[in-house]
């Protein structure tokens, strides 16, 4: 049930600052008779037009699809573009979303671009040679999207070292005329916390991003669901096992979803959404808690240097982060950061 005397103008804030508005549309299809009636009003306003984007959205991502298809090319879709390929019309205005992020492999890269430019695409930034994470944003004019074209899923690679080929856990499916390849709820989940917790340095600044959150709730929800075996199996190292179980306890305390109780019962993943919620709360906070990553500075240098087990005690593993590693994290601690609180 609705709680009692809200302030519904900061809840609507808090909706619009966290990227949520359109997804509280459940909210009001099933209470509206509970709620005030301009309440209602907006939260229909800005779902009704997302549903527009969104549609826009899908039709340009069909059109992208389709070029690249005639080159030979079968993409796979990434976090808001896979949401598109499988939401059914009457959710597709749920998620609020900015670009379409697309996967394509590293020896068809080029001629993704070469496809997209074909049907008027204009490239806005390519990262430079020497970067480790390929990706090219792509704009035209009429849409209301970009696309962003990537070689390798979100985040370090070195995060992805025991999942295999990223197509060992896609399917093949029709999107319109074209065809894709869409990630299955498992790895679709496992690539979104990957790339809030570390792409996005979220477990290190203590971030929440509810927007992500509520997908990963939907992806729980749908037909085929999270495996949760089988999400275990791909978890490797005592980081990605901390980050991505912080993760699921933000899901399963935030949004209630129903998470075994091994995924969400440690102390180090415990402190971290319990440092979530304080920043959220108070944020003060935030920047003396980035203490907090001394917690697992050892396990971040053995999984990104590939370390034996034996070697977390070596000194090395436990050197103070750089100057500029710090001053880099202190700067995105005090950012407004669109999503993120």
């Amino acid at each position: 049930m609705p709680p009692v005397d809200v302030e519904w103008t900061s809840v609507i804030g808090l909706a619009n600052q966290t990227l949520t508005t359109p997804a509280l549309i459940d909210f009001v299809d099933k209470f509206a008779s509970m709620l005030p009636d301009d309440v209602c009003t907006y939260i229909r306003h800005i779902h009704r037009r997302n549903v527009l984007r969104n549609n826009r959205l899908v039709a340009q991502l069909e059109e992208a699809v389709v070029a690249m298809n005639g080159m030979g090319i079968t993409p796979i879709m990434l976090k808001g573009a896979s949401t598109l390929a499988t939401a059914p019309e009457e959710r597709r205005g749920v998620r609020l979303m900015s670009d379409l992020d697309i996967m394509v492999m590293p020896d068809e890269a080029s001629m993704a671009v070469a496809a997209l430019r074909a049907i008027g695409y204009d490239i806005d930034y390519q990262t430079p040679p020497e970067s480790q994470r390929w990706h090219v944003e792509l704009n035209r004019s009429q849409d209301v999207g970009s696309i962003d074209l990537q070689q390798a899923p979100p985040g370090p690679a070195y995060l992805y070292q025991s999942f295999g080929h990223a197509l060992n856990h896609c399917v093949p499916a029709a999107l319109g005329r074209g065809h894709v390849y869409i990630p299955t709820p498992t790895y679709r989940a496992l690539m979104l916390i990957i790339h809030d917790q570390f792409q996005d340095y979220g477990y290190w600044l203590g971030d929440l991003d509810l927007r992500h959150l509520v997908e990963l709730r939907d992806l729980n929800n749908s037909a085929e669901g999270l495996d949760w075996g089988k999400l275990t199996s791909l978890v490797s190292g005592e980081l990605m096992k901390n980050a991505v179980e912080t993760q699921l306890l933000a899901l399963a305390e935030l949004l209630g979803v129903e998470i075994p109780r091994a995924l969400r019962s440690r102390l180090i993943p415990r402190l971290q959404f319990m440092r979530q919620l304080m920043q959220a709360r108070f944020p003060a906070t935030r920047v003396p808690f980035l203490a907090m990553m001394a917690l697992d500075l050892g396990n971040y240098r053995k999984a990104e240097s590939g370390a034996p087990q034996a070697a977390a005690r070596s000194r090395g593993l436990w050197s103070l982060p750089s100057v500029g590693t710090l001053q880099f994290l202190l700067k995105a601690a005090v950012a407004v950061r669109a999503g993120k609180v």
